[in-house]
């Protein structure tokens, strides 16, 4: 208990740290992109007060330079940390809107070009995903966690289709992403902090071309395949 007090001290220290240093950049220069550097460099030292490694497979399988949808499982906070400090190039987040609310941190996320968005009133989530198209002809990607919210038990929940709307209205393609062993790290509802190691699979893109709103169910479930197959192998693989 001692030590997750600490950690959990130091952590929001760096955090109002950091997240007053990316709001400063927001006022020198409107590129976002310097913003989720300090984001990048806020997600690795929380990693490493943590002791937590991170195993990368596939990260050749991200498009540089190239606009995609990055989609992942989540089962704890660390999975935000995992993918902001080891997923390659640039992103925009599409984030709950009670993280906009938090003091600096919220402020933080704008000057970053994250999206806000509210689950619960489907026609303001519907401007949030025109907000992520709009970041997307801009050239740049975006990511979220289909499942909506964390996962209690480990299994991955069937994925809200929002993100899939826009992956087909926008064209491009969609980067399927497991991640193993966060929630044994942190598990949801929980301050306990254990070190350990956690594989993040970044599998090869999903060109979303040839599906339409009428039949994005069939793209739901090969993208979600993709992420419990990874997620289901390497558990095992982990177990053993």
């Amino acid at each position: 208990m001692i030590r997750a007090l600490f950690l959990v001290t130091i952590g929001i220290a760096i955090t109002a740290f950091m997240s007053g240093c990316a709001v400063a950049f927001g006022f020198i220069t409107s590129d976002e992109n310097m913003a989720h550097r300090v984001g990048n460099i806020w997600a690795k030292m929380l990693l490493a007060i943590a002791n937590t490694k991170v195993e990368i497979i596939g990260a050749d399988n991200v498009l540089m330079g190239k606009p995609q949808i990055f989609m992942a499982n989540h089962q704890s906070d660390f999975d935000v940390l995992i993918v902001l400090a080891h997923l390659p190039g640039q992103f925009r987040w599409i984030v709950k809107k009670e993280l906009f609310q938090i003091p600096i941190f919220g402020r933080a996320m704008q000057s970053a070009g994250y999206i806000e968005i509210d689950r619960e009133d489907r026609e303001k989530a519907m401007m949030s995903i025109d907000r992520a198209a709009m970041k997307i002809r801009e050239g740049k990607s975006v990511m979220s966690f289909p499942e909506g919210t964390r996962s209690k038990d480990g299994k991955i929940k069937p994925f809200k289709h929002g993100m899939f709307y826009l992956a087909i209205k926008s064209g491009v393609p969609i980067v399927p992403i497991s991640i193993i062993g966060a929630g044994e790290i942190m598990p949801k509802r929980s301050l306990h902090i254990k070190p350990g190691r956690i594989t993040l699979v970044i599998d090869k893109p999903i060109d979303v071309s040839g599906y339409s709103i009428e039949n994005r169910q069939e793209l739901i479930d090969k993208v979600q395949n993709v992420i419990a197959g990874n997620y289901e192998a390497r558990s095992v693989a982990k177990a053993a």
